[in-house]
This record gives C-alpha cells, structure tokens and sequence, in this order.
C-alpha cells in the first residue's frame, strides 16, 4: 500500500518547529507533501487497475478449483473440455431470464449486453486456446487444490491453452495473448 505520503509527513512534523497546517503554500516541505500524496494516488489507481485486470483469471481458476472431482486424478481432453464449456455456460441462464423480463421491442439492459459481450470473448478465446492451469498434470492438480485464491499464488503452477477442437498447448503465467 502507498506509504509514501506518511513518510514525508513524518519527516516534516520532526523537523524543528514544522507543523503541517503552518507551511507555506510553495515551501519546499509543502511540495513534498504534494509530490508524495500525487504518487500515492497514482500508486493506488495503478493497484486497483491491476486487480481488476486479474480478477477474471482468478474467477476462472477458482470457478475450475470447485469444480475439479472430489478423487483427483489428471483429467483426459474430453474431461477438460467439459469442464470448460460448463464455465462457458455460467451465465445461460442469467441471460435467458433477462430476455425473457424484458418487453417485447425494448433494447436489452447492460447487464444483459455485458454478460452476451464477455460470452462472445470467451467463446472466442477458446476457439483459440482457453488458458487454464495444466489438470492433466498430478503436480498441478495438487498445488490447485490447495491454491488459497491470490494472483501470486499461481506463480507456481503449470498452464496449458485449450482449443475446442481438443489440441492442448502449453502456456505460460501471466497469460499474455495466445501464449
């Protein structure tokens, strides 16, 4: 987390007869103070970017983490691709019912918009290569199961890309195109 500005503040009320609310509007601690809260919102916008990014490959290795067989075993292609069609099929339902409240002639609603808009990506992604961890390998199941739901947790992991017509490509982390 940002730390920065407290630092500075810290620094400037120890300095001899310098407190916060007394400094001169262009005084060199006043600047610093400026510099360093500037950095920390730039620092917490750019955390927050990133976990937004990532947060759709966590939902999809969690979403694959509670779905895996009670006995874990390495899954064959067909096994896989079940798995992944059911995720791709998530939100079916939810879309079905959207269209079935809305009245005849009315555009659909945002929610209904985004959810068809990230089935179409993801329906593409997997034409191409669906990128999951590697459950075809004992390692990877294991550390899977016991993975705690944190970005650098999956570090350790082996990945593979899934394609629908059942080729399994190894890949890599963090998940970069078609890699």
């Amino acid at each position: 987390m940002p730390s920065s500005l407290n630092k500075v503040q810290k620094h400037v009320t120890k300095k001899k007869g310098a407190k916060i609310s007394s400094l001169h509007e262009n005084s060199r601690d006043a600047k610093r103070l400026r510099r360093a809260g500037a950095r920390d919102d730039r620092v917490a916008k750019s955390e927050s970017l990133h976990k937004k990014v990532n947060r759709v490959w966590l939902e999809r290795i969690t979403f694959l983490q509670d779905n895996l067989p009670d006995t874990l075993h390495p899954l064959d292609v067909a096994e896989i691709q079940a798995l992944v069609r059911e995720y791709l099929d998530r939100y079916n339902e939810e879309i079905d019912q959207l269209k079935a409240e809305r009245r005849p002639g009315r555009p659909a609603s945002t929610r209904q918009t985004q959810l068809e808009q990230q089935r179409q990506v993801e329906n593409s992604e997997y034409e191409s290569g669906f990128w999951i961890p590697n459950v075809q390998d004992e390692e990877t199941l294991q550390k899977l199961d016991n993975w705690k739901g944190d970005w650098l947790g999956l570090g350790i992991m082996r990945f593979i890309r899934v394609n629908s017509t059942g080729d399994v490509l190894q890949s890599q982390f963090p998940p970069r195109g078609a890699s």
